[in-house]
């Protein structure tokens, strides 16, 4: 794992956790935005960096990496995380660990919960090819699909694939998809998701309100997966601010 930092040195730090076959360079847009006012965090997830041969190892020992990153660097308190998808996940178990203060976490559209066991290798499996077949084909799928937040994730695919390959994938989503969070710990939590995605977030929202009833749930008209932050970074830039801000 790798951080790479941006703007303001002396600003409140902001940690950024990509999605799992994206590399930290999916949140440029939002780093732009937030880069006068903040010390940004930027993680090179292993198996998904850039230039450099990496393999996905689990979420717990990429939430010990960051765990590690805020105790030598911040002091054991950051002021704030945001986690995209498996980077919510991760994040979820940095929380989970209870090592380090984070004072306001955003999940988006984490996965939280374990599938069934007989699911988990067929799913995994499917999601491999499907990143594959991104990589492969990228212009069959652009033409496809014919939008801005698709030939954001194509180009991503292309980025990351050639230096954790179908490998990281498949590890990736195991390890998400057979751990569930058990405890919770944070003074100010955020979920998001959008109505596109409800089917498959509304049990982790569930979940997470169990374990934490105070949680902020926040749903997205007409959004899918990933595609808030892609879409609307400005909407994403203006929410973080008013979290720290506001609070």
């Amino acid at each position: 794992m790798e951080f790479v930092a941006f703007g303001k040195q002396s600003g409140p730090s902001i940690m950024l956790i990509p999605g799992l076959g994206v590399s930290y360079e999916v949140f440029l847009p939002l780093i732009e935005l937030l880069k006068w006012r903040y010390n940004i965090i930027a993680v090179q997830v292993d198996g998904f960096t850039l230039g450099k041969h990496t393999a996905f190892t689990s979420i717990d020992d990429q939430a010990r990496q960051i765990i590690e990153h805020i105790e030598q660097n911040y002091g054991g308190s950051i002021e704030c995380i945001y986690g995209l998808s498996l980077g919510g996940k991760i994040l979820s178990r940095v929380m989970e660990r209870n090592e380090v203060v984070i004072k306001h976490a955003i999940m988006d559209a984490a996965p939280l919960l374990a599938l069934p066991r007989w699911l988990v290798n067929p799913l995994r499996h499917l999601q491999a090819t499907n990143v594959w077949s991104c990589y492969h084909h990228r212009a069959f799928w652009s033409w496809c699909f014919r939008s801005h937040y698709f030939d954001t994730l194509l180009d991503e695919c292309h980025k990351v694939y050639p230096y954790g390959g179908r490998r990281a994938v498949l590890d990736g989503y195991k390890s998400v998809y057979t751990s569930s969070l058990a405890s919770i710990h944070g003074e100010d939590i955020h979920y998001w998701h959008g109505t596109k995605e409800a089917f498959v977030a509304r049990p982790m929202v569930k979940h997470l309100l169990k374990l934490h009833p105070t949680a902020h749930i926040e749903v997205f008209a007409k959004l899918n997966h990933g595609e808030l932050l892609i879409e609307r970074p400005e909407e994403v830039a203006r929410r973080i601010t008013q979290i720290i801000e506001n609070h």
